[in-house]
């Protein structure tokens, strides 16, 4: 891959608001920059996770409701999946959506359970529910981790609640349609690159989003996109992507700074090129410090 100096990217996200969750909200962020637990407090654990929103019915009594909702609903000619969209979108249902369980699943695992830190947010949670759900569909939350959720809150489900601060829902074509793409480069090689890449990233064994290591890795791939230039560039190169790996940085002090590092070997030769990007995940939100570079073994 070149070693291309490309802004980040937002991704395309929703852009309305709603009600209220009902799951408590774990406890406010400390100061930025702070690592360790204060006396008798644990310390704050970030989740920048790439996965899949899916509502759940908590109770017998919260699915009659929302079946009786969609009675009065006007429904006719839609899937299952487009008649729960349209229901929960009516604002007079809201105590509904706020009743429903919202499960985050990441490579088909139920990993978290999700609340909006402020209410309005409910709609990004209802906006995630897809008329027509694809494979392709990935869903990014920004949060705070905290306790696991009580066994009577999702039909005995026990894992972490994240309060969230942000949530993008897309799918993945949008985003490869939305990365810059280089110049002289074939459209279709591009795309093919681009979703190879995404693929790798979130099918990283136990990527739950919620180390360090991880958070740093899923917001190169959805606020970066010179990685992917520089993903086509190798493969025109005639170079595959065979590792990457993220370490903490010598520049680490106060703030919590990883490099994620790029490999890519020759096909002919077996002869390994590195690059690599700084990140500083101090924080709840990931920001780059250094631009994709050539890396150099020390």
């Amino acid at each position: 891959m070149d070693e291309v100096e490309v802004a980040e990217q937002r991704l395309p996200q929703p852009g309305t608001e709603g009600a209220k969750g009902t799951i408590s909200p774990p406890a406010p962020t400390p100061a930025p920059g702070e690592r360790s637990a204060r006396a008798g407090r644990a310390p704050t654990s970030f989740v920048y996770a790439l996965g899949r929103v899916e509502p759940r019915f908590p109770s017998l009594a919260v699915e009659k409701e929302i079946a009786q909702a969609t009675g009065r609903t006007q429904t006719e000619g839609m899937t299952d999946r487009q008649s729960l969209r349209s229901v929960l979108a009516d604002g007079g249902n809201r105590y509904i959506a706020r009743q429903l369980c919202w499960v985050f699943t990441i490579e088909g695992l139920e990993t978290y359970v999700l609340t909006p830190r402020d209410p309005a947010d409910l709609d990004l949670l209802i906006e995630s529910v897809r008329p027509e759900p694809s494979a392709l569909d990935v869903d990014v939350v920004i949060g705070v981790r905290g306790p696991v959720v009580s066994a009577d809150r999702c039909n005995g489900l026990m894992v972490p609640v994240v309060a969230f601060d942000q949530l993008y829902s897309f799918d993945r074509d949008e985003l490869i349609n939305e990365i810059p793409r280089p110049k002289g480069a074939p459209a279709e090689k591009f795309r093919a690159t681009a979703a190879e890449l995404l693929d790798r990233v979130i099918q990283l064994a136990d990527n739950s989003g919620a180390t360090d290591e991880h958070r740093a890795l899923n917001y190169l791939a959805v606020r970066y996109p010179a990685i992917y230039a520089r993903a086509a560039e190798a493969h025109a190169e005639g170079a595959s992507l065979t590792a990457v790996e993220v370490r903490p940085s010598r520049l680490s002090g106060t703030r919590r700074i990883e490099d994620v590092v790029f490999s890519y070997t020759n096909r002919r030769t077996d002869v390994v090129e590195k690059y690599f990007v700084r990140v500083d995940v101090s924080e709840e939100f990931p920001f780059l410090v250094t631009k994709l570079s050539p890396y150099y073994e020390r």
